[in-house]
């Protein structure tokens, strides 16, 4: 690829280098989560948010469990400022939530927050300026102790109008683009803010390191964080938080090794909207370490609620692929991994086991508010008979032989091809009940009669309708399905061996019906199989019986 020697690492490692963190194998229990989702997600809208919209999703930010919620950059927008005193002023915000304000290091823009903040029972006021080579050098122009000043005087001003408030608000200092900062130098910022507020134990202070731009592979950030970690004063009164972004597309990982190398706090968004390629994604970050057996402190039992809400309010849309969220992450559509699938899920009926371990599942999908038929196996062309059998199995309570469920694979996956689709489940229920069920042309069976005699077997009449003559023979066998295969080859010429025959109920109960199978071998060694459906289980396996002649006939 063409120039790629423009492009040289923009990063800085640390002036100590710790891997110790690595030999966790992931995080013990859950960092504090803040959604962003209000105004770092609503930025990166085309179409920002409405008051009402900002307010439901607010509202099912809460109901997740969010005990800290960044709801906007007052300073920056006059729907944002809106919000905040809608909150305050309509008592919107429980006592165990804590919102966040947005700010820059700028005086008129911290006291513009302030002013939005009056009456807030409690707040986490999240200060920021950019520290990084790149800004310093091209952007502000100024030097280190420049730029370290700017932190130190919002910092000092945050203090200040705090006091005059008579608040208890908390205080968050970001130094923005730090990926790109000397972590040193960070440190040395990030520690002078530190300097200013000393946090105590009732009223910690958020150093929030954000990759605001991500640079680097995954472990370089946990390294930094590491190091920022071990050296930051007033560490017991911290909390280390973090805010990846997704330009690499490993925000999900930076946070995972973040929170390995020490920090308590993560920042983020649902499904990972925001700038450029988006923000961490909670979602995703949560559910990893729920099926790591973890628990989130996060509620995402109604997966499908929370994607509806999001695409209708922010107009984005939830990618089918998406882990844990998207439409299709549980959808099997190979034959292999179907089957696999629908043995794991019998072995858990008859082994009951304490852990989840279905091959091709990392989730039950039934956590999240899945369901297993339409969601789990879906039948398309590439399907197999693991997947057909099961979904009828489970959905229509069908249980099929083994190689009936093999040959009814076949058509359904003709159908698929031909019609270049996915087939729902009712669709292919109604290709087995066109295809296999009650079968009546040529052949229509109407009565028949059968008694037992002294010497155990059957003899009675067998009553047909036969390409639209009703015709009655005689009927004899060792059992009644014997008889009636036996007036069958010896009235019509029927040549055909080796009957292959199931049933079951279908309904329990007094009008219960029955489902038989019967497959028969004909004189190429192939097995053509019927069905029959009725509330007598021999009348049942008649018809299957029927079906399977007739679908022999048709050279099905």
């Amino acid at each position: 690829m063409k120039n790629v020697e423009k492009y040289q690492k923009g990063y800085f490692m640390p002036p100590e280098i710790d891997y110790s963190w690595l030999k966790k194998e992931y995080p013990d229990q859950a960092p504090v989560w803040c959604s962003v989702d209000l105004r770092d997600g609503n930025q990166a809208l085309v179409v920002p948010m409405s008051l009402d919209e900002k307010l439901e999703f607010y509202k099912m930010l809460i109901k997740m469990g969010f005990k800290e919620i960044e709801v906007g950059f007052p300073a920056a927008s006059d729907t944002e400022y809106a919000l905040i005193r809608r909150l305050i002023e309509g008592d919107m915000i429980p006592d165990d939530v804590t919102i966040q304000v947005l700010t820059q290091a700028r005086e008129h823009i911290i006291r513009k927050t302030f002013e939005a903040l009056k009456g807030a029972k409690h707040a986490i006021v999240h200060v920021y300026n950019s520290t990084s080579k790149a800004q310093r050098e091209q952007v502000f122009r100024k030097s280190k102790e420049e730029i370290k000043q700017l932190a130190v005087d919002g910092a000092k001003l945050l203090k200040e109008l705090t006091e005059q408030e008579g608040a208890d608000y908390r205080f968050e200092y970001s130094p923005e683009s730090f990926t790109g900062t000397e972590p040193e130098y960070a440190l040395e910022v990030c520690n002078a803010v530190l300097d200013v507020w000393k946090p105590t134990s009732d009223r910690k202070a958020i150093i929030n390191l954000p990759v605001t731009v991500e640079m680097s592979m995954p472990h370089v950030y946990g390294a930094q964080i590491a190091y920022m970690n071990k050296h930051l004063k007033y560490r017991d009164n911290i909390v280390l938080s973090l805010h990846p972004h997704n330009d690499r597309g490993c925000s999900v990982a930076d946070t995972e090794m973040g929170l390995l190398a020490g920090a308590d706090r993560v920042e983020g968004t649902l499904f990972g909207n925001g700038e450029r390629t988006g923000n961490a994604d909670i979602v995703t970050i949560a559910m990893n370490m729920f099926a790591l057996g973890v628990d989130p402190g996060l509620d995402f039992s109604d997966m499908p609620e929370l994607v509806e809400m999001y695409e209708r309010v922010t107009r984005m849309n939830v990618h089918a692929r998406q882990p844990y969220a998207g439409e299709l992450v549980f959808a099997a559509f190979s034959g292999s991994h179907q089957d696999a699938i629908a043995k794991g899920m019998k072995w858990r009926e008859e082994k009951d086991p304490d852990h989840w371990n279905v091959p091709y599942l990392y989730i039950d999908p039934k956590d999240v508010g899945r369901k297993y038929d339409g969601d789990v196996i879906r039948i398309n062309s590439q399907s197999g008979k693991g997947g057909v059998g099961y979904l009828m199995e489970q959905k229509y309570g069908l249980d099929m032989p083994k190689k009936m469920r093999e040959d009814f694979s076949y058509r359904v996956k003709a159908v698929s091809d031909r019609q270049h689709k996915e087939l729902m489940p009712d669709d292919i229920y109604q290709i087995f009940m066109d295809e296999y069920v009650n079968v009546a042309s040529p052949i229509e069976l109407e009565d028949f009669l059968l008694k037992k005699e002294p010497d155990g077997k059957r003899t009675g009449s067998v009553n047909l309708i036969v390409d639209g003559t009703r015709r009655i023979f005689v009927a004899h066998g060792n059992g009644r399905l014997d008889a009636i295969s036996n007036a069958l080859k010896e009235n019509l010429h029927l040549r055909y061996s080796n009957l292959t025959y199931t049933e079951h109920a279908l309904d329990i109960g007094s009008s219960s019906r029955a489902m038989a199978y019967i497959g028969i071998t004909g004189m190429n060694g192939r097995i053509i199989w019927g069905a029959g459906m009725d509330t007598d289980i021999i009348t049942a396996s008649a018809k299957a019986l029927i079906s399977a002649v007739n679908r022999a006939k048709a050279g099905k």
